[in-house]
C-alpha cells in the first residue's frame, strides 16, 4: 500500500517530467532568434 506523502512526490515528478517536455521538446516554431540559454553557435 503506498503512502499518501509517496503520491504526492510521484504526482509532482510527473508534473515535473511534464512540464520540461513540454519547454524543451515542444518549442514554439516562431522563436527564431536563440537567446544565450540556448545551444546554437
Amino acid at each position: 500500500m503506498m503512502d499518501l506523502q509517496q503520491i504526492a512526490v510521484y504526482i509532482i515528478l510527473g508534473i515535473a517530467v511534464f512540464y520540461l517536455l513540454r519547454k524543451f521538446v515542444f518549442k514554439p516554431k516562431k522563436k527564431k532568434n536563440c537567446g544565450t540559454d540556448c545551444g546554437c553557435g
